[in-house]
C-alpha cells in the first residue's frame, strides 16, 4: 500500500525588496510557514538574504545590502458584469 503524502505548506508571501544601491526585485517568494509568531516578516528578510548570498556565490556577483522589503499587496480585479 502507497504511503500518504504528507500536506505542503499552504503557499507563499511574496515581497518587493528594494536594495541600497537602488536597484528593486519584485516579487520575490518567502515561504508562509517561514513566517509569522512574534517576529513578524523578520525572517523574511533573513530568507531573502540567504537567497542572495546563495545567487551570488553561483554568479560571482555581489548583491548590494537590502534597505527594506515590503510586502505585495493584492490588486483588486473589478468582475465584468454580464
Amino acid at each position: 500500500m502507497a504511503r500518504k503524502q504528507q500536506a505542503w505548506p499552504s503557499g507563499f508571501v511574496l515581497f518587493d525588496v528594494i536594495y541600497e544601491d537602488g536597484t528593486q526585485t519584485s516579487n520575490r517568494k518567502v515561504p508562509a510557514t517561514e513566517l509569522g509568531g512574534l517576529d513578524g516578516d523578520d525572517p523574511a528578510r533573513t530568507f531573502i538574504e540567504t537567497q542572495d548570498s546563495k545567487i551570488s556565490e553561483m554568479s560571482g556577483t555581489a548583491r548590494a545590502p537590502i534597505k527594506s522589503i515590503a510586502r505585495v499587496r493584492k490588486s483588486k480585479v473589478k468582475a465584468k458584469a454580464s
